[in-house]
């Protein structure tokens, strides 16, 4: 901690105090996180599923965790830092965004959702708080609550805030997947262009009563294993008027409404994958090549919004510049800026560049999937009343993210303990271990560790 200086503290979580720091070599302005909790060993800290999800993942929508830091048995989590997350955006917004504004968030979104399950993880509390923005960019996080898509049910019941949380969640299914997460985009697109949250239930009851509401109840044809879940808890679902929802969400595009409403589907198995998604007619003006599609020796990550390249030679508008050739600043620690570490200090450095590295693999070159077309559509309506909610500021967001070392991740090697005075870097997609101290004999002590 000693390379870094806090220079405001901009949030208190349950699980931990937030502060924006400044890298005293780089001046580059992070977000830290101080984990509340004591955490006696390396090892505790490395498996948390948080964290060992984020060192899987480097992409430009995805929020980068750019260093860990255990130090005097306090963790240290070091984000980039983002400006407002998307709820503050929305809350000072004086007019509505615009097709192309939504297009432009919203195509970030599901390219970093698209990764994310790719790399085998769902996120499952997706809201407007835990998108952080800054200028024309978005990015996904708050990863206390992510899942691996591999891992065996009985999943947790309560996830998600309410007003986003998937009805199988409601109905208390632990048979959940990945869709939860689209589900609560549908609702996350709706209120972008509403700026009004589309079911703000006040109770899990009220919830589906809401949604009851905008997309109709159940039935045996739209939802048969909906109806079992309600009768495995003894609920019946309300019957309600219902209103269009392009009333709802006045003056938007056809292709806007017919994603929402595919979103929004009760089956699970009729909502769009993120991949999926990203194919809808929504985004046709958006230039986006699935990984199925890749050429072979192509590792990059998709491009964000707006990259649009001879697209733009056929009239297609072209989004803000902001969102033009986005990269991410992957190489930023290196070995010369770090000085010896204090006794009782460890560190991971770059660990997306770690992972990213190591998981470089050539793709099959495939059949693109086909945009599945939602269900029958049913008349909606809304309750059009907001009911309060705490404004979070961008890194109290990170500090309100959920971690538990009882979470495990399947499939990974754990990490050798570390000794105090033992820099953990990675170089060439390989782990090292250099010590802080040196050699009497002049030689370098440099020890590769496998994985």
């Amino acid at each position: 901690m000693e390379r870094y200086k806090l220079i405001k503290e901009i949030g208190d979580g349950t699980f931990g105090i937030v502060w924006r720091a400044i890298n005293k070599q780089s001046g580059e302005v992070v977000a830290i996180k101080k984990m509340k909790k004591k955490y006696y060993s390396w090892e505790e800290c490395v498996n948390l599923r948080e964290v060992k999800s984020l060192r899987k993942m480097n992409h430009s929508n995805v929020v980068k965790l750019k260093e860990v830091i255990r130090e005097s048995d306090i963790l240290y989590l070091v984000f980039e830092y983002m400006e407002c997350n998307l709820y503050q955006l929305m809350k000072k917004r004086e007019k509505l965004f615009s097709d192309d504004e939504v297009r432009n968030l919203c195509f970030q979104v599901f390219q970093g959702l698209a990764y994310m399950h790719q790399r085998g993880y769902f996120h499952r509390d997706l809201k407007p708080e835990n998108l952080l923005v800054t200028k024309d960019i978005i990015k996904v996080s708050d990863f206390g609550l992510v899942r691996e898509i591999s891992s065996q049910p009985p999943y947790t019941e309560y996830v998600s805030t309410r007003w986003y949380r998937a009805p199988e969640v409601l109905l208390q299914s632990s048979l959940y997947s990945s869709k939860v997460d689209m589900w609560a985009m549908g609702a996350i697109m709706a209120e972008l262009f509403t700026l009004r949250p589309l079911f703000p239930g006040t109770s899990e009851a009220d919830e589906i009563y809401k949604i009851c509401g905008v997309i109709g109840s159940p039935t045996a044809e739209s939802w048969a294993d909906g109806l079992k879940l309600s009768r495995d808890i003894n609920y019946q679902f309300p019957q309600v008027a219902t209103a269009d929802l392009s009333v709802l969400i006045p003056s938007r595009s056809d292709d806007a409404i017919n994603l929402i409403k595919s979103l929004c589907s009760w089956d699970p198995c009729k909502r769009p994958s993120a991949a999926e998604a990203l194919q809808h007619p929504f985004f046709k003006s958006c230039f986006y090549i699935p990984p199925s599609l890749r050429t072979k020796g192509v590792t990059r990550t998709p491009p964000s919004a707006g990259i649009r390249g001879s697209v733009d030679r056929q009239g297609v508008k072209r989004y803000s510049g902001g969102l033009l050739n986005s990269k991410l600043t992957t190489n930023f620690s290196s070995n010369k800026l770090h000085p010896a570490l204090a006794p009782g200090v460890q560190r991971k450095l770059d660990m997306a560049n770690e992972d990213g590295t190591k998981n470089k693999k050539t793709v099959k070159t495939t059949q693109p999937s086909k945009y599945r077309p939602p269900g029958k559509d049913s008349p909606t309506s809304i309750n059009k009343g907001r009911t309060a909610r705490g404004v979070s500021e961008t890194a109290n967001k990170l500090a309100n993210m959920s971690i538990a070392t009882r979470r495990q991740s399947l499939g990974q090697t754990r990490p050798p303990p570390m000794k105090a005075g033992v820099n953990w870097t990675s170089e060439s997609g390989n782990i090292l271990l250099r010590s802080s101290h040196p050699i009497p004999t002049g030689r370098t002590f440099t020890k590769k560790v496998a994985g």
